[in-house]
């Protein structure tokens, strides 16, 4: 078996994850990430319930007030889903009642850097986008 070049495995490599391919795996990961709920936890954990601090655990019911009109089913299947991407950690302490905090590990740290650039964008041009759309349905197209 001959062998690889640096430069040929790094192709290799490049191939095999490529988004725009349909087989690609990777596209399930772009699948999760796109999600708004996803964007929002990432962005609120990396960032504290004030959402403008240091990233800092935060228990269930401080995301929850956090991301207003999250229901409670979806915001556990989003921190499961994260969690199983190891994305975010799960500490459990045993008190009366129990405490369930969640924070992100550096790989969901990561993300939230671009996550965060995504929703400060959307806040700063969400009146762009409107007067797109209006001028757009203006025409009749």
């Amino acid at each position: 078996m001959p062998t690889m070049t640096a430069a040929e495995k790094r192709a290799q490599d490049k191939a095999k994850y490529n988004a725009f391919l349909d087989v690609c795996p990777s596209r399930q990961l772009l699948d999760r990430i796109s999600d708004k709920w996803v964007t929002l936890v990432l962005a609120a954990l990396g960032s504290g319930p004030d959402c403008d601090g240091d990233p800092r655990p935060l228990r269930f019911s401080e995301l929850s007030r956090v991301l207003a009109g999250v229901s409670q089913k979806m915001l556990t299947q989003t921190l499961r889903s994260l969690e199983r991407d190891g994305l975010l950690t799960r500490t459990v302490t045993p008190t009366v009642p129990v405490t369930v905090t969640y924070e992100l590990t550096d790989l969901g740290l990561s993300l939230h850097q671009l996550t965060r650039g995504i929703k400060g964008w959307a806040e700063q041009h969400i009146d762009e986008v409107f007067a797109g759309r209006a001028a757009y349905d203006s025409r009749g197209a």
